[in-house]
């Protein structure tokens, strides 16, 4: 599924899963990991890759996390991704599971 997303939407699961990484207010080394290891398989150019490591400096704007903006062909890997930055860390802060229990309810 993540082979069939287009740049755009590349970029648009980056920045949920960085938003959602920010969570409990801290990125964590594993959730760092995470979102390496996602950048790989999304084969993000340096461009992109630049704006990722942006993302895990400073949180993006919550005005441009809108999930109905995710398409409706790509909300089942969104979520999955956005679980696995969530869970990449071994601890579900509330706030986290808050978030994610949220976003399920507004995609499925």
């Amino acid at each position: 599924m993540l082979n069939e997303m287009d740049r755009t939407e590349r970029l648009k699961l980056m920045k949920f899963v960085c938003s959602f990484a920010w969570a409990d207010l801290q990125v964590r080394t594993a959730e760092r990991a995470f979102v390496a290891q996602l950048i790989r398989r999304l084969n993000l150019d340096d461009d992109d890759k630049k704006q990722v490591r942006e993302w895990l400096e400073v949180p993006p704007a919550p005005e441009t996390v809108d999930p109905t903006q995710i398409p409706v062909e790509h909300r089942v890997a969104f979520l999955d991704e956005i679980e696995g930055v969530v869970i990449s860390d071994g601890e579900i802060a509330p706030e986290e599971r808050e978030n994610l229990e949220l976003l399920r309810e507004l995609l499925v």
